[in-house]
């Protein structure tokens, strides 16, 4: 499986425990990162429609808040094995590094 962008592991982690509409998947992905990761509109909704297109995600139900429609987005089931995959990935990638700085003396 081809690695994932930042941005896209990110957001698939904000939509694992619940629906989110964009703004909350933001601050979401702000809070994930410890404020490393804002998010703009343009890419946010860019890889929503990717995830979408791929099936690792669904649109889900829309409602009004304040006059302005918000859609809520959702994980599917393809999009959980992506993410469990891609925390694989990077899990094995994490020890291999702590295995080699390990060996040089040093502390990861």
């Amino acid at each position: 499986m081809k690695a994932m962008s930042e941005q896209t592991f990110l957001i698939l982690t904000a939509l694992a425990d619940e629906s989110r509409h964009g703004y909350a998947i933001v601050r979401a992905v702000e809070e994930l990162s410890d404020g490393r990761t804002t998010l703009r509109v343009g890419t946010l909704y860019g890889v929503l429609d990717r995830l979408v297109a791929d099936g690792w995600a669904d649109r889900g139900r829309e409602e009004v808040h304040q006059g302005r429609l918000r859609r809520y987005y959702k994980l599917t089931d393809a999009g959980v094995r992506a993410l469990s995959a891609e925390v694989a990935r990077l899990s094995a990638n994490v020890r291999a590094a702590s295995a080699v700085l390990n060996r040089k003396g040093s502390t990861a």
